[in-house]
């Protein structure tokens, strides 16, 4: 039995104000679905990342900052998120949890973790419910382990990874790739190496063809030895804060088109969840699980 290795903690959803935009439950239920309709999964625990590997990629002042709770006003309204020891807490073990995916992917070819995608931090502040950037971050610690030397970044969120983008711009072991919502958020975006904009109601067969056209060129142009997937949940037609118009199936083609061109390369592929958002918390959970789902389908195949 081939078990899809995942990564999660019950820390990921700490308590969090339940009228908030951000679905902060949606860790637990997304565990709990995956639990129940992709059972073939061995999850392992992250460990909080270590600060020494976060400074090498965010400014040790914002660290500093976010750690002791004294950000300004104006910094954490940026952010978005209410400051917390339970939010603090879970920053860290997330992060932890990109790094231990990408560690499992290097052994097992594929894993995928049940949070990530925090593409808005910048160097030196949070954005857009985003306070690390844990793309950034496992990227450089992967290169500076040894484990990769080309990473690519490929984000189908479907906002502009402009903190990606920003971080990693003179970065000559990275490649950043953004497939996104032209008219959303962020309003002033940074230039990635690659950005695809998607017109407003864009549906599943130009999407679909649109990313897997891009990952195809990317890939046969630089040459990743390593990719980590950004597989975004906001381009669904019923999510609150995406413009795009893309139903369950074609998140699904998204999702297994991708991990199955990647890993039929033989190339490493880490997946993390991006954005989701809804009023109905469940909803929103269940359109995260699809990327598991489909990496579990690939991964029974490798």
């Amino acid at each position: 039995m081939s078990l899809l290795p995942i990564v999660w903690d019950a820390r990921y959803s700490p308590v969090f104000p339940e009228s908030h935009r951000f679905p902060m439950a949606k860790f637990q239920l997304l565990k709990d679905w995956v639990d129940l309709h992709v059972p073939k999964t061995r999850c392992y625990s992250p460990t909080p990342c270590a600060l020494e590997i976060l400074t090498a990629t965010h400014h040790p002042d914002y660290v500093q900052g976010f750690q002791t709770g004294t950000l300004d006003q104006k910094a954490m309204r940026e952010i978005g998120l209410p400051w917390s020891a339970g939010l603090r807490d879970r920053t860290l073990l997330a992060l932890g949890g990109s790094i231990k995916t990408c560690e499992l992917a290097r052994e097992f070819g594929l894993a995928s973790h049940l949070a990530g995608g925090t593409h808005h931090a910048h160097y030196d502040r949070g954005s857009g419910f985003c306070i690390y950037n844990d793309l950034a971050v496992s990227a450089r610690y992967l290169v500076s382990q040894g484990f990769a030397s080309r990473v690519l970044i490929f984000d189908c969120d479907v906002h502009q990874g402009d903190g990606t983008a920003a971080i990693l711009a003179n970065d000559a072991h990275t490649f950043t790739c953004s497939i996104h919502a032209k008219k959303n958020f962020p309003v002033r975006k940074v230039g990635s190496d690659l950005d695809m904009n998607c017109p407003d109601g864009m549906t599943d067969d130009a999407y679909v063809s649109l990313v897997l056209e891009t990952l195809d060129a990317v890939i046969a142009s630089w040459h990743p030895d390593f990719v980590i997937y950004d597989a975004g949940s906001d381009v669904h037609v019923d999510d609150v804060l995406g413009r795009l118009s893309v139903t369950t199936e074609g998140l699904y083609a998204r999702d297994y088109g991708v991990i199955s061109r990647i890993r039929g390369l033989g190339i490493p592929c880490a997946t993390v969840i991006g954005g989701g958002y809804d009023k109905d918390r469940v909803r929103v959970a269940a359109r995260h699980g699809v990327v598991v789902r489909a990496a579990q389908a690939v991964f029974a195949q490798d």
